[in-house]
């Protein structure tokens, strides 16, 4: 699915970003992590970067060469093929449907051909951009495209596993051309990247336990929120009323302001996680919140230290399930493509922050501060659901208004889906409030009077801030599943 995505949906996803995985593995009843982002260059740091006239003021365009990292994603491929592979199936099989729709084509589909179009001048003046583009722009509706270079890196990941990517044509091409254009990712930075096999993080939601990658990802986000918002009968109040949204809204705030402060790589830096997800901090950061007003400002707490596409999952008949993440991250990433293997880089370093103070500032061989997460639930040691919604730092904030949807309001995994979103602008705790179309005016109005930052509604192709998810749901007693998958997109919710 990543690999078809990938040509399919090459606006969001691809070889030159990173991923996370989560495994339910149903005999053991246990859940498994893999980190597969990639790492700043080394020769990149703070002094660096002040030597260029850059600091947190004034940073690098966001498209720019100098944040490219490691990309993660074809390691994170043959890890989770290597490590939750049934064994049935090589690499090169599993490719193999990916590596004919880039060769023979494919109808360009309507959402994709908009963001295509959104990207067209990015591609137009990247480093060989052109491989992305249909005649030097981007294709339209139902326009067929074929992407053969994209294809040939697969056949070489296919072929020569992590090797062929990190060590051989591909990798130098991708030095030539970050170099070329102002970077500093050098072939060691390659050669030496790895995933990581990290221990999922969860709290028990109501009886669900809702399982995280840990930092450098911003899973922990919902989790926090979820401990916050769990203190209230939320299952009490009218859905998407102003009374429900505004203790939405104030879990998510005080959950960022934490994380933005805490999150960064913990190989870098002490992050209080099991202090973060306890039950008691989550009291204390609740007894901020008051029923019929917003906090003014928030700052982040101090929790014990006790020591952020596209998104799929998948469950087997043996009830082992998969949830999976995969993305460049703002759309098309640089832009950038090394030649001749048709796939563009990632500007995830954009993440780092530029305050020498901050536990997310950029350090050489350092992974940023990262939105892309997916999400597990278990209930009583059984599989309840892989989950995820992508989008930024909204990911969270999908993943908490998912499962409370389901587990506060009953509802099945497509109308939780369905329903109209609340997001907390860029994960910011004291920024602007977006309201999906479908929550009244009269919502809005209440929640701008209790002192909501500016809420808005947004209509339209807009609706994309809100994210895009899917869910799957076992039932516990006849082992049916129950799918769904999100309306703002293409997507389907599909049995084999």
């Amino acid at each position: 699915m990543a690999a078809v995505l990938n040509v399919t949906q090459p606006t969001s996803t691809g070889l030159g970003g990173d991923a996370f995985c989560l495994f339910y593995d149903a005999k053991s009843k246990s859940v498994k992590g893999i980190n597969a982002s990639g790492r700043c260059a080394e020769a990149l740091s703070l002094d660096a970067l002040e030597s260029m006239g850059y600091n947190e003021q004034k940073r690098p365009d966001r498209r720019s060469a100098l944040w490219v990292t490691v990309p993660g994603a074809a390691a994170g491929w043959v890890d989770t093929v290597e490590n939750f592979g049934s064994g049935n199936l090589t690499l090169a099989q599993i490719l193999e449907p990916a590596i004919k729709l880039a060769e023979e084509g494919y109808p360009v589909n309507e959402i994709t051909a908009y963001y295509w179009k959104v990207s067209e001048a990015l591609l137009q003046s990247a480093a060989n951009g052109e491989e992305m583009l249909l005649n030097g722009r981007a294709p339209n509706v139902g326009e067929i495209i074929k992407l053969p270079n994209l294809a040939k890196s697969f056949r070489e990941l296919a072929t020569n596993g992590k090797e062929g990517f990190y060590n051989g044509a591909i990798a130098q091409s991708i030095i030539e051309v970050v170099q070329s254009t102002g970077g500093k990712l050098s072939l060691e930075d390659l050669r030496t990247h790895v995933s990581t096999f990290d221990e999922p993080i969860s709290i028990n939601y109501r009886g669900v336990d809702v399982y995280e990658m840990p930092p450098n990802g911003q899973g922990i986000t919902a989790l926090l929120a979820l401990n916050i918002l769990e203190g209230f009968e939320i299952g009490n109040f009218q859905h998407n009323s102003a009374e429900h949204l505004h203790l939405v809204l104030e879990s998510l705030r005080l959950s960022f302001a934490d994380t933005k402060f805490y999150v960064s790589d913990p190989a870098f830096s002490s992050i209080p996680v099991s202090g973060m997800i306890s039950k008691d901090y989550a009291t204390q950061r609740r007894n901020l919140i008051k029923l019929d007003e917003a906090i003014p400002t928030i700052e982040h707490g101090f929790p014990e230290n006790i020591s952020n596409t596209v998104y799929f999952n998948v469950v087997d008949r043996d009830g082992n399930a998969c949830s999976f993440i995969n993305s460049n991250y703002l759309g098309f990433g640089t832009g950038i493509i090394p030649k001749g293997w048709g796939f563009t880089l990632q500007n995830r370093g954009d993440n780092f922050s530029l305050d020498p103070n901050h536990s997310n500032r950029l350090e050489p061989k350092k992974r940023p501060y990262h939105t892309i997460i997916p999400g597990m639930a278990l209930k009583d040691g059984e599989l309840f659901c892989p989950f995820g919604v992508m989008g930024g730092f909204m990911q969270p904030q999908g993943h908490l208004q998912v499962i409370s949807n389901m587990v506060d309001f009953n509802m099945d995994p497509q109308m939780a889906l369905d329903s109209p979103r609340v997001e907390v602008l860029n994960g910011n705790s004291t920024g602007q409030i977006l309201l999906e179309d479908g929550i009244p005016e009269t919502v809005r109005a209440e929640l701008q009077r209790m002192g909501h930052q500016n809420p808005v509604i947004w209509t339209g192709w807009d609706r994309s801030e809100f994210g895009t998810g899917q869910i799957i749901r076992r039932d516990p007693v006849t082992g049916v599943l129950c799918a769904g998958s999100d309306p703002r997109n293409d997507g389907c919710a599909m049995g084999w």
